[in-house]
């Protein structure tokens, strides 16, 4: 049998006649369009018409991408297993040669022919349907510094033949944008707000960008000092503040004030306050410097009087101890002499109130009970918190009329 390529004009113009759809001998294959850029997992229509002479019965129409014959024919791609899923014939055996592809891989980008066998001859059509696919990138600027204006576009190695409608994403959701038909996102002025990872799409196919982040520095903000503690020291003590900013990158240079000095009193991220005064901290990093708020410490002296109600106050506590330690020796005095007494009976006589037992008691209970006393020791106590502690009005009290008790037993 003598094939189309015996029969055809020479090479350049077999070409020129096939870009056309068109051949002197009337065979012919038109692709449209010639050159497809698909995204990755997308579907792909191949349209494509084709024509041969009359008189000619189609007995076999398949598509191929490669040139070189296999047993003396062009392998069939639909015989392919990478193939056979996804490839779906949409034309018929008179003119219409359209094919759809499904999700589409890298893997997929190659030149397609589509062949078909009559009757009488054999035909290809030449060049074929150029396919690219590709995925999408997100190009951005590393880093940027909060009030600039910043670009960010959505990238394809070759242009999408469709018409596109870009969605873009940060942190995974979906930002309104005006600029939806271009494939670039301007943020201006950028805010740290716009901090985050960014993404891309095509609107009505699965394929989304890998992220990538948008890193936008700006100078220290909310800076704050923290205080451990009240605030309200004694002399001879401090206390601790530290300066908090909100800033990137974070902020390493920290410098503390009192207010109303020009001069910087400590440095760091926390200082230790001695004095009395209002303090302030200011943060520091490259794109810029911001103070906090003033806050008061306080340092209380203890004055010479305090000293005085401290060493009255241990005093009394021990004068009082002592006096117990008295009166408890003499008690177990008293009580052996009256088992004594009931061992060898005597005439009953009545217990004077001036027995040395009961002046005692009667001393520390007057002592002890009296309204000035008992305010100059609370006083103390409340001041010193220690040395008239054995003091307590209530507590006295109880122990003084628990010794009575057991003198009268």
């Amino acid at each position: 049998m003598v094939t189309s390529v015996r029969l055809a004009p020479p090479l350049p113009v077999i070409f020129l006649l096939m870009i056309h759809g068109v051949s002197s001998a009337g065979w012919g294959v038109i692709y449209s369009p010639l050159h497809i850029c698909a995204l990755n997992d997308s579907t792909v229509i191949m349209r494509c018409t084709y024509t041969y002479p009359t008189g000619h019965q189609i007995e076999k129409v398949f598509w191929t991408k490669t040139l070189v014959r296999d047993e003396g024919e062009f392998p069939d791609l639909s015989n392919d297993p990478e193939y056979s899923q996804r490839l779906q014939y949409l034309g018929d055996k008179q003119q219409n040669c359209t094919i759809r592809l499904s999700h589409v891989t890298l893997k997929d980008s190659h030149m397609y022919y589509f062949r078909f066998i009559t009757n009488q001859d054999k035909w290809i059509g030449i060049p074929g349907v150029n396919l690219t696919v590709t995925d999408l990138q997100v190009e951005s600027p590393e880093r940027v510094t909060e009030g600039d204006s910043v670009s960010l576009t959505c990238k394809s190695s070759c242009a999408l033949t469709d018409r596109a409608t870009f969605i873009w994403y940060r942190n995974s959701l979906k930002i309104l944008t005006e600029s939806k038909f271009r494939n670039t996102l301007i943020l201006n002025p950028v805010r740290r707000e716009d901090s985050g990872r960014y993404s891309c799409a095509v609107d009505g196919h699965t394929h989304v960008s890998p992220d990538v982040h948008l890193n936008v520095m700006y100078a220290p903000r909310n800076v704050s000092v923290l205080i451990n503690g009240s605030g309200v020291i004694v002399e001879g003590d401090s206390v601790t503040l530290k300066c908090i900013s909100d800033s990137n990158p974070p902020a390493v240079n920290f410098s503390w004030f009192k207010e109303n000095e020009s001069s910087a009193v400590g440095s760091g991220q926390s200082f230790s306050a001695l004095q009395s005064g209002r303090f302030y901290c200011q943060a520091h990093n490259q794109h810029g410097s911001q103070r906090s708020d003033a806050v008061t410490v306080t340092v209380k002296v203890l004055g010479s009087l305090l000293i005085l109600y401290t060493s009255i106050g241990v005093i009394c506590g021990a004068a009082v101890i002592i006096m117990m330690l008295i009166w408890g020796s003499r008690w177990m005095k008293k009580r052996n002499d009256t088992q004594a007494k009931m061992n060898h009976p005597r005439p009953d006589h009545d217990v004077e109130l001036s027995d040395p037992v009961y002046e005692n008691v009667t001393l520390l209970n007057l002592m002890i009970v009296n309204p000035n006393w008992t305010r100059l020791c609370m006083k103390i106590f409340h001041l010193t918190r220690r040395g008239c502690s054995v003091l307590d009005t209530v507590n006295i009290t109880a122990s003084v009329h628990l010794f009575v008790g057991g003198v009268n037993d």
